[in-house]
């Protein structure tokens, strides 16, 4: 009976062993919220290994699964602009045709395809091309997201010497609107939240006489320079100037007395915007 156990014993310790042993192409994984979307990417990544990749290893102008294993997917929680293709919220293999200079870039709505023989061109639902550009060598497979700014973010693709770069441009814009509507309608906001809501309406530049009654009711709730700061924008985006300097001026003397050199800059310069004219 301890013979039994013990071969047992050998038998689940081998077969662990061998699961746990490295891959060759490793699984990677990318979060990545670019505005209010969440941008995940799950791909495994191949090594070079002192092969020449692209026009050997990888054939150009063939299509091929952006990866090893499984086929690279990305997955949008709201809609993007891929390249310049407008894409519904959801997940998507992403596959590739590499050239010397062009790349095109395609998402499929088949997320289980394991090699590229498998893929139907009926079920693309995005194809644009891109520039191939030289790059620092990079022995493995890498996509990443770069030059996140605001709404857009760039999705980077690298291995080898070369790069291809996919702009992502999202819409946060209505969602954050939409957000701040279902806060006040369940009456959650508080002082923060409506400076907040109040600051990122004007930044938009949306939704102004909106923002205006958000500010009031934030510097009503707990005044502070900085509350006191997004009502004066919010002032000035409405036309009343008189106002807007006043309350600028307020919070500029509070920013002063909390020693905040950076409001007191942003007091200082909304003030001189206002007396050339501007919001």
């Amino acid at each position: 009976m301890k013979a039994v156990s013990l071969a047992f014993s050998v038998l689940v310790a081998t077969t662990i062993s061998a699961q746990d042993l490295p891959q060759p192409s490793p699984k990677g994984h990318v979060d990545q919220v670019v505005g209010l979307t969440d941008v995940k990417i799950d791909y495994s990544r191949p090594s070079a290994k002192g092969r020449v990749i692209f026009g050997e290893l990888v054939k150009y102008d063939a299509l091929w699964r952006t990866g090893a294993n499984l086929n690279t997917t990305i997955e949008f929680s709201g809609p993007v602009k891929f390249g310049d293709v407008d894409i519904e919220a959801g997940k998507y293999s992403l596959f590739t045709v590499p050239g010397a200079k062009t790349w095109v870039v395609k998402l499929n709505k088949n997320v289980e395809l394991w090699g590229e023989d498998d893929y139907k061109e009926e079920e693309t639902v995005a194809s644009i091309k891109v520039e191939a550009t030289a790059t620092e060598f990079t022995e493995t497979l890498t996509l990443e997201f770069a030059n996140l700014k605001d709404d857009n973010a760039d999705l980077v693709i690298r291995w080898e010497k070369t790069k291809v770069t996919i702009p992502i441009v999202t819409d946060a814009t209505k969602q954050g609107i939409a957000n701040i509507m279902e806060a006040i309608k369940q009456g959650e906001m508080k002082a923060g939240g409506y400076n907040g809501s109040a600051r990122f309406a004007l930044d938009r530049g949306t939704m102004t006489k909106e923002a205006l009654e958000w500010a009031q009711k934030s510097v009503a709730m707990d005044p502070k320079f900085w509350s006191m700061h997004t009502l004066a924008r919010a002032q000035a985006a409405n036309d009343l100037t008189k106002d807007a300097v006043a309350t600028a001026e307020q919070s500029m003397k509070m920013a002063q007395e909390a020693k905040n050199e950076a409001y007191v800059k942003m007091n200082r310069e909304l003030i001189e915007k206002i007396a050339k004219g501007g919001k």
